[in-house]
């Protein structure tokens, strides 16, 4: 991977990574387009740490009251009925699908998940469903009626995103609106809920940068720094769309961009396994 692949890819890693548009999928796409080879499942995961740091910066103030009422709560019985502290709680136990199904499906979210006609089809059905989902959603609940069953509900809406194409922010957003939830706090729960997971996922895979045939360490940094800055910018500006707009923009991209990628693999333009990892 060259200095500039990692600059192009670190921008889209940023630009997509919060919106309901599926970074991993545009990773792989941009390769795919540009004739570079796939960056592979273990680029992904950890240029996914800079857009997670622009989280914890975004909403600092949050996870820090999160964290420490999480811990008081602990070993002081007063705590535990601290809004924060259950919060904590509630985030650890939507966690738990995507840790125990990526561990399951490690293989496939490396190699079969990542075929064009697979992210095709991703991102049509699962736009189609977040539509439907912004339109039938009551958008009444706040995150102060999380429960432990939606907690689940929105972990194994998040575990669908090891299919590139489904989309992390896309998929939990899409679970939080039929859960009831209004579009800012099924995003903000989204995003929290994405840092145990993300930086997880972004630790473990560590060790494959740089390593065989894996992505070389300086260009990952590289992507991983810009991913941060650029995702930084994309929290702020979603956050304050979301509260006057609905999805129906990023539905119809996705629509638009499964479609043509359909045309261009069945046409002889793109194959769908196309590059090797690098």
């Amino acid at each position: 991977m060259s200095w500039f692949e990692a600059i192009v890819l670190g921008l889209v890693q940023g630009l997509t990574e919060f919106l309901p548009i599926s970074s991993s999928a545009h990773l792989r796409i941009t390769a795919a387009f540009a004739g570079w080879g796939d960056p592979g499942a273990a680029f992904t995961a950890v240029t996914q740490l800079g857009t997670e740091a622009a989280v914890i910066l975004y909403f600092g103030k949050k996870i820090v009251n999160i964290l420490s009422a999480w811990f008081f709560s602990l070993y002081k019985p007063e705590y535990r009925s601290d809004p924060d502290a259950r919060m904590g709680w509630l985030i650890i136990v939507g966690s738990l699908p995507i840790v125990v199904l990526g561990l399951l499906f490690q293989e496939k979210i490396e190699h079969a998940f990542r075929d064009l006609r697979l992210i095709a089809t991703t991102l049509i059905v699962f736009g189609i469903l977040l539509w439907i989902a912004d339109r039938i959603g009551r958008k009444e609940r706040d995150l102060d009626h999380l429960t432990v069953p939606h907690g689940l509900g929105y972990g194994f809406a998040q575990a669908l995103a090891l299919i590139p194409g489904v989309s992390r922010s896309g998929g939990t957003i899409t679970g939080g609106l039929l859960l009831g939830y209004r579009r800012a706090d099924a995003a903000e729960y989204s995003f929290l809920l994405a840092i145990p997971a993300v930086m997880g996922s972004g630790f473990y895979k560590l060790a494959d940068i740089g390593a065989g045939q894996g992505p070389a360490v300086g260009p990952t940094i590289l992507a991983t720094i810009v991913a941060f800055g650029v995702g930084y910018v994309v929290i702020a500006w979603l956050m304050a769309f979301i509260k006057k707009r609905t999805f129906v923009p990023f539905v119809l991209y996705r629509i638009a961009l499964g479609i043509l990628l359909f045309v261009l693999v069945f046409s002889g333009v793109l194959d769908p396994e196309a590059g090797p990892v690098v």
